[in-house]
């Protein structure tokens, strides 16, 4: 009964999502909840909205799926510019990442993750980079080198490449303390006034969420905090 309820409850969520992505759920290209791409749409869409100066970023691509709801939002002023190794992802290397992020590398990196539907994990993927190429350009949004962009590598390296004064959006889906740390370091330094930071797993690894408590204690009042599934930051001062 209670997992006949849950199927009808994912089943509303997800006809009340837009198009993109509904055929993003239906491909098995995201690992997202209804829930949780229902609040990066409207996160994303009220920063359209309300005019926002400056890029959509994603950091860990993965699959692509999230990648096509927010490159669908470019325009001639706003370009996406997506971040990953487009491969296994490199391990928590923090004492601050919890015991739970490391049982889960330790299964990804032995061979054993399964992904999405009994698909092949996509970080054992040789062609991760080039699938999601084509998944971008079936979905309208083409890595063009002008509105769209993938950066493979380590995202020290590759956001030293990343030239454009101001971003608008940033989603964070990198899992570990250390580069969650970075992440939200790196893109406060161009987060336009107005702009907001999803973090996706805040409620699924220590890392993640001590890296974002220690980045919110050290900018107090920068951000106002919308909690839920994944954790909105909209930037409200300057400071």
């Amino acid at each position: 009964m209670i997992s006949a309820l849950r199927s009808l409850v994912r089943k509303s969520q997800v006809a009340m999502l837009p198009q993109d992505a509904r055929s993003v759920l239906r491909d098995r290209l995201t690992y997202l909840s209804p829930e949780k791409i229902s609040r990066l749409t409207r996160a994303l869409g009220d920063v359209v909205d309300r005019q926002v100066p400056g890029d959509i970023l994603e950091f860990g691509v993965a699959l692509g799926g999230s990648s096509v709801l927010l490159a669908r939002r470019v325009s001639p002023e706003r370009q996406f510019h997506g971040f990953d190794v487009f491969g296994l992802i490199p391990p928590p290397s923090s004492a601050k990442d919890d015991a739970k992020s490391k049982e889960r590398y330790q299964v990804i990196s032995s061979g054993q993750s399964i992904g999405i539907g009994g698909d092949v994990y996509y970080g054992y993927r040789d062609d991760l980079y080039e699938s999601v190429s084509r998944t971008l350009a079936r979905f309208g949004r083409p890595v063009d080198g002008r509105s769209v962009f993938l950066h493979k590598g380590l995202f020290a390296e590759t956001w030293l490449k990343y030239a454009r004064p101001q971003v608008a959006f940033a989603r964070i889906d990198c899992d570990w303390y250390d580069p969650v740390e970075f992440c939200l370091n790196a893109v406060l330094t161009r987060l336009a006034p107005g702009g907001i930071i999803a973090l996706d797993d805040y409620h699924d690894y220590g890392g993640c969420r001590a890296a974002t408590d220690e980045f919110l204690g050290a900018h107090p009042g920068v951000f106002a905090v919308d909690d839920g599934p994944n954790l909105i930051l909209r930037r409200v001062h300057l400071r």
